[in-house]
């Protein structure tokens, strides 16, 4: 993933307390967890996702 998109997801779930996952970028998501940079959150039917220190970290970089 490249580093443009990967800041516009990060933003994207920095504007949300919790962001639900949009359908069809679970992968990208994915990704970002694998990352350590989001947490996703699987306990409730709709996923959502929150940023790790380490995303706040690149976010603001």
């Amino acid at each position: 993933m490249e580093k443009e998109a990967i800041l516009e997801l990060l933003e994207i779930i920095d504007q949300q307390v919790s962001s639900a996952i949009l359908g069809g970028r679970e992968e990208e998501y994915e990704e970002l967890e694998r990352m350590g940079l989001i947490t996703i959150k699987r306990d409730r039917v709709q996923h959502s996702a929150s940023l790790t220190p380490k995303g706040l970290a690149y976010l603001s970089e």
